[in-house]
């Protein structure tokens, strides 16, 4: 049986597809948003307290690294055979180079659950890779078209909601350590799954109201969606061989190089690239890839790291 999260988001995918009144407020949405965001970092900010050393960076960089690899292997696969525009193919390779937060809080609760070895600073790889692929390819868009914006690229992708709360997380985490955070662990690191549990229920009912019915005119960005996980995720499998990771580490990177950012990443295109069509990048991100990794690709991945481990 799949991890009882996975049970959520499919209990609100089918409400969404029947049409059901089933709704989660916005409000409740936002704060789980947030508060998941926020206890990702303290977890792996409580991973690395008393254990952080410098010769980390030399996995942690060539990790990062996949953020900028990525979204330059994706461009031209998004212009020439996707057939985007220059705005909505930059837009689009921004989404699947960065990653993905919920995608992310399962991989980790699977690997968890199971057992399966992991360094501590596997929790850092989802912050060191939502911001690279959106800095440069909204810097490459502003050199492709010659546009400019009042505000800078780097400082609105810094100070963005995901980057300050995971990045303060991580550094509350790291200084207060396990026994620093133990007066928030009955409500807030305890109830993690719970949280994760609703939060994927709306995701669900998201999914079901981008995805029906069906934009069939965009089909071959649909395809793009629903394979190019499959592709990715060897990428990270790839980089984790390479930096000698242990299983579990290899399989959470090897779901966030296969996820496409459905929060972060929009938020920062719609400030930057106005005319790009967020929609589009939802219905793939949200609609087709998020799903398609949490009910079908985390297993996959999972299968093939046990393969050549």
């Amino acid at each position: 049986m799949p991890d009882i999260v996975i049970a959520f988001f499919a209990l609100g995918l089918g409400a969404g597809l029947l049409k059901s009144d089933l709704k989660v407020p916005d409000p409740v949405y936002q704060t789980l948003s947030i508060l998941l965001m926020l206890i990702l970092g303290l977890k792996g900010g409580q991973a690395l307290h008393g254990k952080f050393a410098l010769p980390m960076l030399s996995t942690l960089l060539p990790i990062m690294a996949l953020g900028i690899l990525i979204p330059v292997l994706c461009y031209p696969v998004l212009r020439k055979l996707v057939r985007l525009n220059v705005d909505d193919a930059t837009s689009m390779a921004a989404h699947y180079g960065s990653v993905s937060a919920g995608t992310f809080a399962v991989v980790l609760t699977m690997v968890e659950k199971s057992g399966i070895p992991l360094t501590a600073e596997t929790t850092l790889y989802l912050v060191i890779l939502e911001l690279p692929a959106i800095i440069l390819m909204l810097w490459l868009h502003r050199k492709m078209t010659g546009t400019t914006s009042g505000h800078s690229v780097l400082h609105e992708a810094l100070t963005s909601r995901g980057v300050m709360l995971l990045g303060g997380g991580v550094l509350i985490g790291y200084l207060y350590g396990p026994v620093g955070l133990a007066p928030l662990q009955p409500v807030l690191l305890d109830g993690f799954k719970t949280m994760l549990a609703v939060f994927l229920l709306e995701m669900g009912l998201c999914t079901a109201k981008v995805c029906f019915p069906l934009p069939l005119q965009h089909w071959r960005l649909m395809v793009f969606a629903a394979v190019s996980p499959f592709i990715l995720a060897w990428i990270g499998i790839g980089a984790a061989l390479a930096l000698d990771l242990p299983e579990g580490s290899a399989l959470v990177l090897a779901a966030l190089t296969a996820s496409a950012s459905y929060i972060a990443a929009p938020a920062a295109v719609q400030a930057s690239i106005p005319q790009a069509n967020i929609g589009l990048a939802m219905l793939a991100a949200l609609g087709i890839t998020f799903p398609v990794n949490v009910l079908i690709g985390l297993p996959v991945f999972e299968h093939w790291v046990r393969l050549v481990y």
